[in-house]
């Protein structure tokens, strides 16, 4: 083989290694709206268009309030189909009763969402303007707080009601170096590794703190015996191997051995009776998939760590979307808070 030939052919098959290992290393990172997001005490990331998929036979069109249809007309931009990715950054107040409540979010929105409209509705909202990093970032009043908004490229947003700016500039600034694939927070690298592969949604670190009430977690009206402020690693996946079929699974993160073999045997006395209190609901798709979720629930513990897995029929979700959307509307929010 000539020379030339056999250079051109090295070559070639260095390059076709090299993409081959930096599509495998896209993989395995997270998604870039997550490694936006600036330090944070938890994060929850949605893939909205996936389970756009899932529920599109079983969704109604949704009733839309008069501020609501006006901001869609206004901007072009409907969340209900326009949102394709949401991550989200969740920062414990120093003051859980004072003027910012317990939780202040700061939030990456993925989708058709950008363009000139948009920019003028905020104009015309915004009390005040700041520029920084090359953008505009919108100072939007709502419910007592200060949101603000920012353009971060052709399909992305960034939305902050954090108290002061530097959550939002923090995403501006790692927007320069969103090209690497393992840029981002702490939390990404200390737990993302745990998330499973093409999962629709995911939580690391503290999640429970928006979903917390009097200090208890609840899910489908159970009280998990997890603190507000477990360290936990949440995911909903495909399965694989059944079609039809998420994967549900949860794990805590315990301070020790001892308080994790606690939880465990918590959690599983909890699944015992759950289990006892779902027989006698009626058969629908959504009571009948709780049963099918609750059936295939296990607690399983190693070390400091409590894993909680179970298998959820798309059918309800499915369900329960379709029953929200048949709800009455609720009453309709302030025009402000249409950006948030």
């Amino acid at each position: 083989m000539h020379r030339r030939t056999r250079r051109t052919l090295v070559v070639v098959a260095a390059v076709v290694v090299l993409l081959a290992l930096a599509v495998f290393l896209r993989s395995k990172a997270p998604p870039e709206a997550a490694r936006l997001l600036p330090e944070s005490d938890g994060i929850v990331y949605l893939n909205l268009r996936p389970v756009r998929t899932f529920f599109k036979a079983n969704l109604k069109p949704p009733h839309r309030v008069p501020e609501y249809e006006q901001f869609v007309e206004a901007t072009g931009v409907d969340w209900e189909r326009d949102l394709d990715q949401a991550a989200i950054a969740l920062h414990r107040m120093p003051e859980p009763n004072g003027p910012n409540g317990p939780v202040a979010y700061t939030m990456v929105l993925v989708g058709k969402l950008t363009g000139a409209r948009l920019n003028q509705w905020l104009d015309g909202h915004a009390v005040s303007r700041e520029a920084y990093a090359g953008h505009t970032i919108y100072n939007v009043p709502s419910e007592g707080r200060t949101v603000r908004i920012a353009q971060v490229g052709y399909d992305m947003i960034a939305v902050s009601n954090f108290p002061t700016p530097e959550k939002i500039h923090s995403i501006l600034d790692r927007h320069r170096t969103a090209a690497l694939p393992f840029a981002g927070s702490t939390l990404l690298s200390q737990y993302f590794h745990d998330v499973p592969l093409l999962s629709l949604a995911w939580g690391v670190g503290e999640i429970g703190l928006p979903f917390n009430e009097s200090g208890a977690i609840q899910i489908f009206g159970f009280r998990l015996p997890l603190q507000a402020d477990s360290t936990i690693v949440a995911s909903l996946s495909p399965e694989l191997s059944l079609a039809g079929v998420l994967r549900l699974r949860v794990e805590e993160i315990a301070p020790t051995d001892d308080a994790a073999a606690n939880q465990a045997a918590s959690l599983g006395a909890l699944l015992t009776l759950a289990r006892g209190f779902t027989q006698p609901l009626t058969d629908n798709a959504a009571n009948t998939g709780l049963k099918q979720m609750l059936k295939t629930a296990a607690v399983d513990r190693k070390r400091n760590r409590v894993l909680l897995t179970a298998t959820v029929p798309v059918s309800m979700f499915a369900s329960l979307a379709s029953s929200e959307n048949s709800a009455p509307p609720a009453e309709p929010p302030p025009a402000s808070n249409a950006s948030k």
